[in-house]
């Protein structure tokens, strides 16, 4: 078989997870693992392409926090403007973190970008201020959720030497990441939380330092 049909047979079973571009399989020993694979094409020794992307359904990710806390042991409201700051980043499918203006992030931007039309970024960062109101006897902070999506392609790894015994490998990936605001008529989220102080908060509002105060604690 001609190493072109080889490349078609491995395409066809990529969902099996790491594929060799050949018709004899590798012995178990001989196979690299995911991350081996991942790593060569982060540093370059494979020439990698980002195969066939399918963009998800974009999604609002979970609420976090993002500022300092404020304690309130006054027996008024407190009010205060607090500055916040979110960074978030984007991860493969097995956990692994994809860094920003590494060859990983370029290589699925490349591929989205051709897809798609648009530019795909592993991270996002934003800052701002806002107003918010602690009750006495409460604590409050900032949280924030960001439009998530996925992206779903295959990883090409060839050699121009054989490696574990082939030209070409191929394992499939998703990687999570930050979407621009609106997408899929999803929005990005910001919000005051506040709860009650726990019995030790409270009792801590009696020290000098702080009985009648609202105070800020970094988080």
């Amino acid at each position: 078989m001609t190493r072109h049909g080889s490349r078609l047979m491995a395409l066809s079973t990529v969902s099996l997870g790491l594929v060799a571009a050949t018709t004899m399989p590798a012995a178990a020993e001989d196979q690299p693992t995911r991350d081996q694979l991942i790593a060569d094409c982060s540093s370059g020794e494979g020439k990698c392409s980002f195969n066939e992307p399918t963009l998800g359904k974009a999604y609002l990710g979970d609420f976090r926090q993002v500022s300092n806390s404020l304690y309130n042991c006054s027996t008024s409201d407190a009010t205060q403007s607090m500055g916040w700051a979110d960074t978030v980043g984007s991860t493969d499918s097995a956990g692994v973190s994809v860094t920003v203006g590494g060859k990983i992030a370029d290589l699925i931007d490349l591929s989205v970008t051709a897809t798609y039309s648009h530019t795909w970024s592993s991270s996002h960062t934003e800052n701002s201020s806002l107003n918010m109101t602690v009750k006495p006897g409460e604590v409050g902070w900032i949280s924030r959720a960001q439009v998530m999506q996925a992206v779903t392609g295959t990883w090409q790894t060839h050699y121009d030497s054989p490696k574990w015994g082939h030209y070409y490998w191929y394992v499939p990936d998703t990687v999570t990441g930050p979407a621009p605001n609106g997408t899929d008529g999803q929005s990005n989220a910001v919000t005051v939380k506040t709860r009650k102080m726990t019995a030790a908060e409270k009792s801590s509002c009696s020290s000098e330092a702080k009985k009648g105060q609202a105070f800020v604690v970094k988080r």
